[in-house]
């Protein structure tokens, strides 16, 4: 029986920087009988490692729909990101999963949908958004929203302005107060408020919303203001995650885990959370 534990051998074929502190990963199996078994489904994520330093979470940012590679966005705040951030085209890292549960796409079908992200929020919700985009005639409508604190902390620079270009998606990026350049052609102003000058309606519309914990909870009131159901209004979570299966107890919040419980719930399951959440 394989150890649960043995990392897949990932090459770097890319490296992007999205933000001073954001980077982007294009990594393919260096086996290709691995690569042809893998399947994951978005909203899955999945462990990273750097031999001799460690493993940490981050979800699977591009779309299940793109299996020619696998993409992961991280920040650099501590020593294993530190140590991807030393890494050059070429070398290896190691990839574990995927785990978790996922975005229920077919229940979504016929609906309009509404991305709300915030700073490297969108790294999950961009993975949907591809695999959204890639079936795009199983949707109706599609509003992208998305803010970071800074013109140089929005992460995925290309993708929003192909987005943008769209005529069949609503894109509106925002960057708060005094964050803004001279040349800022953009909103001015909190997530939050620039959903609730969208003026979007909850019926027949699922709303997925990742960012600071602060943005979600500022932003949920107006979803549920504007009539979404909770139902309705999806979220994905990364909490202290760190085996991925269940078995380190780190990310249990009372008697759910979010490696295996989640990492997406619904807003009716995050109120029946326990209040350390």
């Amino acid at each position: 029986m394989p150890n649960l534990y043995t990392p897949h051998a990932m090459v770097i074929r890319e490296i992007i920087p999205e933000t001073p502190d954001t980077t982007t990963f294009r990594l393919q199996f260096k086996d290709a009988e691995v690569a042809r078994a893998f399947t994951f489904r978005a909203g899955q994520f999945a462990e990273y490692s750097v031999f001799g330093e460690g493993e940490c979470t981050f979800c699977i940012a591009s779309s299940p729909t793109r299996m020619e590679y696998i993409e992961c966005s991280f920040k650099q705040y501590g020593r294993v990101t530190t140590a991807l951030r030393r890494l050059n085209v070429g070398d290896i890292i190691g990839l574990r999963g995927p785990y978790g549960n996922f975005f229920p796409l077919e229940e979504m079908e016929g609906k309009n949908i509404v991305f709300i992200a915030g700073g490297i929020g969108l790294a999950p919700v961009r993975c949907v958004i591809w695999n959204v985009l890639d079936l795009r005639d199983r949707f109706k409508e599609i509003t992208i929203i998305y803010g970071a604190r800074s013109v140089d902390d929005l992460v995925y620079k290309r993708e929003l302005k192909e987005w943008a270009d769209r005529p069949d998606v609503k894109t509106i990026v925002t960057v708060d107060p005094g964050g803004e350049t001279a040349d800022w052609k953009g909103e001015i102003g909190f997530v939050p408020t620039i959903v609730e000058k969208a003026g979007l309606r909850g019926t027949d519309t699922v709303a997925i919303v990742c960012g600071p914990p602060i943005m979600i909870k500022y932003t949920m009131p107006v979803l549920t203001a504007q009539g979404f159901a909770d139902k309705d209004i999806i979220t994905t979570l990364e909490n202290r995650m760190k085996c991925g299966v269940g078995k380190c107890g780190r990310c249990n919040i009372g008697s759910v885990y979010v490696c295996k419980d989640g990492p997406v719930f619904t807003y009716a399951q995050l109120k029946e959370l326990p209040d350390e959440f």
